[in-house]
């Protein structure tokens, strides 16, 4: 295994259609269709990077839904690894919608996923090679990442917090 990677190294492209069945009652792509595609871009892309069979998904830190996505419109899915700790991985989504007819393309929503590598054994973490950024964007979003894994670790405290805090009761027995 390589000590390090380019974040085109794990880059993974995606373009689908929507279809009728993808739609919601405003005619527009369901964010819950395109949040698991987004996953499954982004996994594809963990797995890339690392070269393992098994990557999961650890935490979806955000997902940006900017534009509505129509049936008129091509769904790309751009993921690649942005940074990496010791054994996980960052992985930025963003979503480019084209009008088939027009040609008017857009950033529909971008995304923000930690992956984790797996020994196919074990199905413990294991180390991943580090990211060196070579475009100004895969610079600009490797450089922002600590600002993003400060939130991160915020983020799981509070829910840490959180589940020292809610009921596990069955809601229909309360």
């Amino acid at each position: 295994m390589s000590d390090y990677k380019n974040p085109k190294d794990s880059k993974v492209i995606s373009i689908d259609q929507v279809f009728a069945n993808d739609l919601n009652n405003y005619d527009t792509l369901f964010g819950g269709v395109l949040m698991k595609r987004i996953d499954n871009v982004a996994s594809l892309a963990a797995r890339r990077h690392a070269r393992v069979k098994e990557c999961v998904t650890a935490s979806i830190d955000s997902i940006d839904f900017l534009h509505p996505i129509t049936q008129a419109e091509s769904v790309c899915i751009e993921a690649f690894v942005t940074s990496t700790g010791k054994r996980s991985m960052e992985v930025f989504c963003k979503v480019i919608t084209e009008d088939l007819v027009t040609e008017e393309r857009k950033v529909a929503a971008t995304a923000f996923l930690t992956f984790v590598a797996l020994d196919e054994e074990t199905k413990r973490p294991i180390p991943v090679p580090g990211i060196v950024p070579e475009t100004e964007e895969e610079k600009y979003l490797y450089e922002s990442n600590a600002q993003r894994t400060a939130m991160r670790r915020e983020r799981r405290e509070h829910s840490k917090e959180l589940t020292t805090n809610i009921s596990i009761e069955k809601p229909w027995d309360i």
